[in-house]
């Protein structure tokens, strides 16, 4: 027993450190936690949702039932787990990113962020909560040219103009689900998307060996109420053998918020204000998700699964840019997964007890230019370490992929994502007989 208690407290002392040291690294290195072109227009990126466990199968988890990991895609899927016990899942991702346009520029630019901090707890038999944050969508990009006007630099000096954003959404959500008629599983959650949004637009100018320029930027800082539902049917097909089918809905929100608008002259660290507006009452909306999956597995030795996901946009109130063609475009995705375990109970070899995953995906994203709208593919591949008892384990996943084209001077982009999630998972609610 003594033995047990030191290791858990050990475990528990490595995923409070990483959670604070990825906090510093976070905070000590550049404030972007995304870094695509893409991310100019509306919220920027929305981010695929999900752990390690997930993202490692392509994404998939409407329709995944699973005790040993926590899958927030479905409200409902929390109520696969050990009535006895809590589970927390904690999780970061390095984000390399490498983008050319159709001149040949090219550039490249890697990130470290947090991506969630996850636990749930069962509430009575067959019922339990969840409570977690994670992003949901990140601004990230840097553009910068030179002038080359030569008359323009004779009257001006150096003139560059330089674009940059930052800043993120993120959400907090509790929940709670619960089974009924042995074969459904329900779920609700309360989200509470919060964060600040920057866009900046600058005018670098030298004259007579003076550095001055004109700062235009917009911030918007956000907090809105909102809310998921989910449904899952899972039966057993055989002996070892399960289906399950499931369907999510995402609530339409609006983002109320305080945005202003400015403009500074900005001389030898003299700062003279332009312009400058504010309105308290700026509203910009996420529409409503609704996602379908499904999963077939035989238990403890493999699983394949699928998902489909569709968010219209153009019914929001993101605004056109007229000069390169945006329109916010309904966005959907495909997704499939599989993992296999070759021996789950091998005591003998650990590797046979390490889980295997592989995915796929294809969306068609938020973004339309000229007409097109900005698709992204991609393979996921990734594994989980049991590092203590069955259910605790490190997990990890890589994303390879491409976004956009070449088409209408559009920026085609290449990426890769590592994920790694800790997974913890303790009985908490039994009184012991003795010590």
């Amino acid at each position: 027993m003594q033995k047990s208690n030191f290791i858990k407290r050990i475990v528990y002392s490595i995923v409070i450190c990483l959670f604070c040291s990825n906090i510093m690294v976070a905070q000590e290195t550049d404030a972007m936690s995304t870094y695509t072109p893409y991310s100019l227009y509306g919220l920027g990126e929305i981010e695929k949702q999900g752990t390690a466990f997930n993202k490692s199968m392509g994404g998939i988890g409407v329709g995944v039932r699973d005790n040993r990991f926590i899958n927030y895609l479905n409200p409902a899927s929390i109520t696969a787990r050990d009535t006895l016990a809590f589970m927390l899942d904690f999780g970061a991702a390095s984000k390399n990113f490498y983008n050319k346009d159709t001149k040949g520029v090219s550039s490249a630019y890697n990130t470290f962020t947090v991506q969630n901090f996850i636990f749930t707890a069962p509430i009575y038999k067959k019922s339990a909560i969840i409570v977690g944050v994670s992003p949901y969508s990140n601004i990230g990009y840097k553009f910068r040219s030179v002038e080359r006007d030569p008359d323009l630099i004779l009257n001006y000096g150096d003139i560059a103009y330089e674009k940059y954003g930052i800043g993120s959404i993120n959400q907090v959500f509790f929940g709670a689900a619960m089974d009924f008629f042995k074969h459904f599983s329900v779920g609700a959650e309360l989200v509470y998307y919060f964060g600040d949004l920057e866009r900046h637009s600058d005018v670098v100018y030298t004259t007579n060996g003076t550095v001055s320029s004109v700062e235009n930027g917009w911030d918007y800082s956000v907090g809105a109420l909102g809310g998921r539902v989910g449904l899952q049917y899972f039966t057993k097909l055989g002996k070892d053998k399960e289906l399950t089918l499931g369907a999510a809905y995402r609530f339409g929100v609006d983002l109320k918020g305080e945005l202003t608008r400015y403009s500074h002259s900005v001389t030898d660290s003299q700062i003279d204000t332009v312009y400058t507006s504010t309105n308290d009452k700026y509203i910009q909306r996420i529409p409503g998700e609704l996602s379908f999956g499904a999963s077939f597995k035989k238990r403890d030795k493999w699983m394949v699964g699928v998902d489909y996901t569709r968010q219209d946009w153009t019914n929001s109130n993101l605004a056109e840019i007229s000069d390169v063609g945006y329109k916010p475009a309904a966005a959907s995705s495909i997704r499939v997964g599989f993992e296999y375990i070759p021996n789950k109970y091998d005591i003998r070899y650990y590797l046979k007890r390490v889980t295997y995953r592989i995915g796929a995906y294809y969306d068609k994203t938020n973004v339309s230019m000229y007409g097109n709208q900005v698709g992204a593919a991609g393979i996921t591949i990734g594994s989980s370490f049991p590092i203590y008892r069955l259910y605790n384990a490190l997990n990890w996943s890589l994303d390879l992929g491409q976004r956009g084209s070449l088409k209408n001077g559009m920026v085609k982009e290449f990426y890769f994502q590592v994920h790694i999630n800790v997974s913890l998972h303790d009985i908490w609610f039994v009184k012991k007989k003795y010590q």
